[in-house]
C-alpha cells in the first residue's frame, strides 16, 4: 500500500532546517520539551530566529484506536486534529495559537507520524497560574470579573458552534500580558477538540464540568460562579447539576493517590 503524506510547510522553515527531507527532519527535531507522552511530544524549538512549538506525534497503535472506540469515543491519531481546530477558531474568531506548518504521513491508522508547528505566543501567563493566589491575595474586582466573562464568551462561542475543546480546564486559558491592561485570552492545546455538525448537550457538560473542576480550589465565589453562567448560555437547572455532577467525579479522582502517581511520573520524564 502507497503510503500517503500531506505536508504544508513555509519556505522558510524548509531553509532553516538545512535541506533535506522536511517531514523527517521536523519529526526528528529536539527541543525543550514541555510534553512527553506516549506517541506524543510537544517541544519548544528556534527556528530561522523565532521561537515555536512543535507538536510530534508518532502514531497511537491499535490499543488506544480500539480503547476509544469500546468507550464510544472518536480516537485522536495525529496532528491534523489540532490543525483543523486551529483553522475553526480562527473562523470564529477566537484567539489560539497561530498555525505555521503540518503535515501526515502513513496509511495504517494506528501507525500515522504527523506533526503541526504553531508560533509563540510570547509574554502570557495560563490562568492557572495568574489565579494560584487568588485565595490569598484577592484579585481586582474588575479585573476577575473581566476575565470570568471572557472565558464564558469564548465558552459559548465553542459551544453554539457544535465545538468542544475536550481538555477545557483553566489552564489551557493564558493571557496576553502585552495587552494589558485589557483583556485578551488565548484558547491553546487544542489536540483533542471535536467538531460537530450541531451543539452537543453531553459535550457541552464535559467542557463545562472540566472548567469548573479546574477552578474548585482558586477562591471564586457564588457571585463569580453566577455571572458566568449569564454569560455562558441559557441552560436548565438538569445542565447544571450534571455539570456539578461531574466536577466532583473529576476533582475526587484528581485528588487521588493514583492519578497524582501518575501525574508525577509523567512530569519527571519531561525534566
Amino acid at each position: 500500500m502507497m503510503c500517503e503524506k500531506t505536508l504544508a510547510v513555509p519556505d522558510g522553515i524548509k531553509q532553516s532546517l538545512g535541506g533535506g527531507d522536511t517531514f523527517d527532519a521536523l519529526m526528528q527535531l529536539q527541543g525543550k520539551a514541555f510534553r512527553d507522552v506516549k506517541g506524543r511530544k510537544t517541544i519548544q524549538v528556534q527556528l530561522a530566529g523565532n521561537s515555536y512549538f512543535l507538536k510530534q506525534h508518532f502514531g497511537v497503535g491499535w490499543g488506544e484506536i480500539f480503547k476509544n472506540l469500546l468507550s464510544f469515543k472518536k480516537p485522536i491519531l495525529g496532528a491534523l486534529t489540532e490543525v483543523q481546530a486551529i483553522e475553526k477558531l480562527d473562523k470564529l474568531g477566537i484567539a489560539t495559537t497561530p498555525l505555521v506548518a503540518y503535515g501526515q504521513r502513513g496509511s495504517n491508522p494506528a501507525h500515522l507520524q504527523s506533526f503541526v508547528l504553531t508560533r509563540d505566543l510570547g509574554d502570557i501567563t495560563s490562568l492557572e497560574d495568574l489565579c494560584a493566589g487568588w485565595k490569598v491575595t484577592t484579585p481586582d474586582a474588575g479585573f476577575k470579573r473581566r476575565l470570568i466573562m471572557q472565558v464564558a464568551a469564548i465558552a459559548k462561542q465553542l459551544h453554539e458552534n457544535g465545538v468542544n475543546h475536550r481538555d477545557f480546564y483553566i489552564c489551557h486559558f493564558c493571557l496576553d500580558n502585552t495587552a494589558l491592561p485589557a483583556v485578551r485570552l488565548y484558547l491553546i492545546d487544542l489536540h483533542r477538540v471535536l467538531i460537530h455538525a450541531a451543539p452537543s448537550f453531553s459535550a457541552n457538560v464535559k467542557d463545562i464540568a472540566a472548567l469548573y473542576f479546574s477552578s474548585m480550589d482558586i477562591g471564586l465565589t457564588t457571585r463569580d460562579y453566577l455571572r458566568f453562567k449569564r454569560h455562558y448560555r441559557k441552560q436548565d437547572a438538569s445542565f447544571w447539576q450534571q455539570v456539578e455532577t461531574r466536577a466532583q467525579k473529576l476533582y475526587a479522582k484528581f485528588n487521588s493517590a493514583k492519578f497524582q502517581d501518575r501525574l508525577a511520573k509523567e512530569k519527571s520524564l519531561i525534566r
